[in-house]
């Protein structure tokens, strides 16, 4: 039987190419079975979804602002993005924390020789140990890139379970001891209710210092910006507790112009484009083709959503 897929708001080259590819029939949402929702937002969705709608497909990896909305619902199978963006956004992770250890934002916007003040003060990633918090599919694609860079990982998740690569795993009880045995962070978690604000000042002084040098460690955030504290962020920044951070998403976001963060020399922004646009429609095509194979064989979709784990 031939698959109706209803694909909203619009599609795209490659999604076309996928349902194509799938015998999958592109239909209204009132005959649909299934809805492949192309938006990053909430924008324009249905305000009700028909009965005949078994499953629905969210382009978006998080999903705190579709469960705090109250869309998504418990009649239907709701499936996220989670895992289809992985690998670019763990390489833009990695190339945020190089650069912060490289002090590129400082040296990129000198007008005057920095040499013989900052030299000493340049890092390199190999010898480093890095804490993933938050060690799902975006951290397990950072582990390879980091390792190969000669940087140990200490991962941190919710079950403890051993995440293949880490040289230790720890659940998220452990998460202050975590920071003061690495010299870096980066957080790759899910934005929960119960991760909001995970990072505050007692985290932030944790990263402590090198014990080889006593130089601080740095922050990466590419996950969401409510997972910070951004106020002890910013103070930990002026007053060098940490080293630096490189941030891609913000609390709140778009970052206002007017914020100190980015005036600061020790900072190293991206405005959320951790997830290259043109890789993104691709990914995506490649997680919908997935799981209509999946769908139409009856087996367990990818990145179903939990509403009791709010991902």
């Amino acid at each position: 039987m031939t698959l109706r897929v209803a694909v909203l708001p619009n599609s795209t080259t490659y999604l076309d190419a996928v349902l194509k590819s799938a015998d999958a029939a592109v239909t209204s949402l009132d005959d649909a079975q299934a809805l492949v929702w192309t938006s990053s937002d909430q924008t324009g969705f249905p305000s009700s979804l028909p009965a005949n709608v078994e499953w629905v497909q969210l382009k978006s990896a998080g999903v705190k602002p579709w469960i705090d909305s109250g869309r998504i619902d418990s009649q239907r199978t709701w499936t996220s993005a989670v895992g289809a963006y992985s690998a670019d956004v763990a390489e833009h992770a990695v190339a945020l924390l190089l650069g912060c250890l490289r002090q590129f934002t400082l040296h990129a916007r000198a007008n005057t020789w920095l040499k013989e003040h900052t030299w000493g003060t340049v890092r390199s990633l190999r010898g480093r140990t890095v804490a993933i918090v938050g060690a799902g599919s975006i951290g397990r694609s950072m582990i390879p890139l980091l390792k190969a860079h000669g940087a140990e990982v200490i991962a941190v998740n919710r079950s403890g379970r051993e995440v293949e690569g880490a040289e230790r795993t720890v659940t998220s009880r452990d998460l202050d001891e975590a920071l003061a045995a690495a010299d870096d962070a980066v957080l790759a978690g899910a934005s929960t209710d119960e991760t909001q604000r995970l990072i505050g000042k007692e985290q932030l002084a944790a990263l402590g210092s090198d014990p080889r040098d006593g130089s601080p460690g740095v922050l990466i955030n590419i996950a969401r910006g409510d997972l910070v504290d951004t106020a002890a962020l910013t103070d930990a920044l002026h007053r060098r507790i940490i080293g630096g951070a490189g941030l891609d998403v913000f609390d709140p976001e778009p970052l206002p112009a007017e914020d100190p963060l980015w005036g600061m020399d020790n900072v190293l922004i991206t405005p959320h484009v951790a997830n290259p646009q043109n890789r993104m429609l691709e990914n995506f095509a490649s997680l919908v083709e997935e799981n209509l194979r999946r769908y139409a064989s009856g087996r367990t979709l990818k990145a179903e959503i939990d509403l009791h784990r709010s991902y």
